[in-house]
């Protein structure tokens, strides 16, 4: 039986970034929307992971597919990221996903846009449970991308 908790939209994000600095090898985000409001508060944890040499990937809708005011915050983000070192796959289709694995022994699964939310009443799950994430990896095909 794996161990999961649950987190809403305020509590969250303290554990998550807990979480992140705890990675050591991969770090997999899974997030539709890409706002700067959000990335002010998380790119410096994203520069410390690839300053410890983890490897850091965002999935992410392509921008076209938002409004022109989240299209053009989404492409800034994207530069940025990449500019960081980070791999971002932009994806078709009205992507939605919303999970993060962690060096395939955590995942985060649930409503939460990671790398946009800022207002909305969410919900995430926190499995720590490496069969669990594996299987979950597996399932979604994601090392095609990696």
């Amino acid at each position: 039986m794996f161990k999961s908790s649950l987190y809403d939209e305020s509590t969250f994000y303290p554990k998550f970034v807990q979480d992140l600095l705890h990675a050591s090898r991969e770090v997999v985000i899974e997030s539709p929307y890409i706002t700067a409001e959000r990335m002010r508060r998380l790119f410096p944890v994203f520069e410390k992971l690839i300053e410890h040499g983890v490897k850091v990937y965002v999935l992410t809708r392509d921008p076209r597919e938002h409004s022109e005011f989240l299209e053009y915050q989404s492409e800034a983000e994207i530069q940025r990221f990449e500019e960081l070192g980070v791999q971002v796959l932009v994806c078709t289709g009205n992507h939605h996903r919303k999970m993060a694995i962690l060096d395939r022994k955590v995942l985060w699964e649930g409503s939460l846009n990671i790398l946009s939310q800022t207002r909305s009443r969410e919900i995430m799950r926190r499995i720590d449970d490496e069969q669990t994430t594996i299987d979950t990896f597996n399932f979604l095909n994601l090392e095609r991308f990696l």
